[in-house]
């Protein structure tokens, strides 16, 4: 739509051209003659589609975060980085930081992560990733049946 900003005329016409299906059925129904200018066309699209806009979550929402009793390190991991991805801005060291005391006090991960401080976030994902591995390990483990010769 850059390309057409200088030509609001022309704008109007290749506006259709960038939306989707549901969009375009809104512009199809829209009454002939009932909008005037590119601003009135925007503001009614806008008004129609405000709900479809993302709104960032606040770092709170980190901060407030915690492991469930009973869930497992993938599960909280899981959760823990879609916030984290909703969240505009750098905040890698709150995200070590958050992340590590949201864990209960005595997992494992917890310990290794306050004996062995971290300084990026692939450091973190590296050590979840290996606790993650070792806790399947241990759900398989708990699933097999002991064979007794």
């Amino acid at each position: 739509m850059a390309l057409y900003s200088k030509d609001k005329a022309l704008i109007c016409k290749v506006f259709p051209s960038s939306l989707g299906l549901v969009a375009m059925r809104w512009f199809d129904s829209l009454k002939t003659n009932s909008i005037d200018s590119f601003k009135e066309l925007t503001q009614a699209f806008f008004s129609r589609f405000i709900t479809c806009t993302r709104v960032p979550r606040l770092l709170d929402s980190l901060l407030s975060l915690s492991m469930r009793e009973g869930e497992t390190l993938k599960t909280y991991s899981d959760r823990y980085w879609e916030i984290y991805n909703e969240i505009d801005g750098n905040f890698d060291d709150v995200a070590i930081s958050t992340f590590k005391s949201g864990l209960p006090t005595k997992h494992g991960l917890r310990k290794s992560l306050t004996g062995k401080p971290l300084t990026s976030l692939r450091q973190l994902m590296d050590r979840i990733d290996k606790y993650k591995r070792v806790e399947e390990d241990q759900q398989l483990g708990k699933g097999k049946t002991k064979v007794i010769p």
